[in-house]
């Protein structure tokens, strides 16, 4: 009777505490999902349409094929640690001036990085002095280009439910996707007589303008900031008995280190299957760089198009929840990645490279939605912080070793990937955390009256 009773008033104030938390967020409404949305295809748009013509911007100015992917390393480390701070940041002054930051910091690299392809194709110094410009410029997205993930991806997760947030996240992956279908095809369409390869970079430094000016008008964020106001003696107050204090390292809290590790190990085989490409398919078919474009081009799209499948299509029609997209995801990566290794033709790499793109269409919002799913409320921003990191450390070493593996032996990349993905599956089936995500009370009162439950059973003291 006496656990009853505290059951109930345990539930009752913290329905009150939810409540007087979730009013001033509000919930998350079309026109600012239309505008969230629109923000991560243009990132998209434009990081898959620069890697798309790098192979033949590379091959044109003369690189090694080696320090084409690593034109990417020094950002994605940058963007590794910047994440997490940015999305602490986002805490504080809230997600809209983080958005806008790092949309600045996109437009910024991307008309440096054009000015230094344009120098590097009239040959205006050595490529190894090219190669290192555009590592710096590439460098200043890592800085100030990462702000926006965990802002956008925090924005999403306060906003929605507990129900909604895995079909929120999918359909905000997908704009990734969408980004990807869109990105590559527009890269050709910019490569013009005057600005050449370095004509694409600057046409979508241009659009970043515009969304910028689109965010700043348009989205609403009326809130207060997360972190508690201080008490008139200096102190923040302590937390009740269903709003823990945060954890001192997301990195090492049991509720997210399987996501951080799966995404880690997830990111990176995507990543080498999207660095590759290009130069597998200039050699299966013999072409220069110029005149493979179009056929990368078709393939990268290919892949776009069965990434949106998933996450608009077979994500909502079968409601699968993040267990099942960890496990699907995985499965399917890992075949297509055999199917690559050994694909006679140039079809046969398209038809691999389309499953993997399935497969990675159900790890992402697996991991993603899966990790917002395990921490309260005031930890969505760090958590989308660690999610950004891990995403962004997967392009440190990743590519750099994918090419060198294939050009080592064409097939070893994707033995390696395929070896992975396999350990990964028995990995989302054997542990514990990966098992049951999505299996958990799904609102807040059913969460602490499951918490009472369990500690009751448990002997603790409430």
């Amino acid at each position: 009777m006496a656990a009853s009773k505290a059951r109930d008033a345990s539930s009752s104030k913290h329905t009150q505490a939810s409540a007087g938390d979730a009013a001033p967020i509000g919930a998350l409404t079309r026109p600012a999902f239309a505008i969230i949305f629109c923000l991560s295809i243009t990132t998209a748009f434009g990081n898959t349409g620069m890697q798309s013509i790098l192979p033949a911007i590379g091959r044109q100015i003369g690189m090694a094929d080696i320090l084409v992917p690593a034109i990417f390393s020094l950002s994605a480390l940058l963007w590794g640690f910047s994440s997490p701070y940015w999305a602490r940041r986002s805490d504080i002054v809230g997600r809209k001036p983080m958005m806008l930051l790092g949309l600045a910091g996109f437009m910024i690299s991307m008309v440096c990085c054009g000015l230094v392809v344009s120098a590097g194709l009239i040959h205006w110094a050595s490529p190894l002095v090219i190669f290192v410009l555009f590592l710096l410029s590439r460098a200043i997205f890592g800085v100030l280009g990462s702000a926006s993930n965990p802002a956008s991806q925090a924005y999403v997760a306060e906003r929605t439910t507990r129900r909604e947030r895995t079909e929120q996240m999918a359909a905000l992956a997908g704009a990734f996707g969408l980004g990807t279908v869109i990105g590559p095809f527009a890269a050709q369409l910019f490569v013009l007589p005057v600005v050449s390869l370095a004509g694409p970079m600057f046409a979508f430094a241009l659009l970043a303008a515009g969304m910028m000016a689109v965010v700043w008008r348009y989205l609403p964020e009326a809130r207060p900031p997360l972190v508690p106001p201080a008490t008139e003696h200096g102190l923040t107050p302590e937390p009740t008995r269903f709003e823990p204090k945060l954890r001192s390292s997301l990195w090492r809290d049991p509720r997210l280190t399987p996501f951080l590790i799966y995404g880690f190990l997830t990111a990176s085989c995507q990543t080498v299957n999207a660095q590759s490409l290009g130069f597998m398919i200039i050699d299966i078919l013999h072409l220069p760089p110029m005149q493979a474009l179009g056929f990368a081009q078709v393939a990268m799209g290919a892949g776009a198009i069965s990434g949106l499948l998933a996450q608009w299509g077979l994500i909502r029609m079968f409601r699968m929840q993040p267990r099942h997209l960890v496990r699907w995801g995985a499965g399917l990566a890992a075949v297509a990645n055999l199917i690559i290794a050994f694909a006679p033709s140039y079809w046969a790499v398209v038809a691999g490279y389309a499953l993997a793109s399935l497969g990675y269409g159900f790890c992402r919002p697996g991991f993603t939605a899966g990790a917002s799913l395990a921490v309260t409320g005031a930890e969505q921003g760090r958590a989308a912080g660690a999610i950004a990191a891990i995403n962004g450390s997967s392009v440190i070493f990743a590519p750099v070793l994918g090419v060198w593996l294939y050009e080592t032996l064409h097939p070893a990349p994707y033995l390696l990937n395929t070896a992975i993905l396999a350990a990964l599956l028995a990995f989302a089936l054997m542990n514990p955390t990966l098992r049951t995500v999505g299996s958990e009370p799904t609102t807040e009162d059913e969460t602490s009256a499951a918490q009472l439950d369990r500690a009751e059973q448990g002997g603790l003291t409430l």
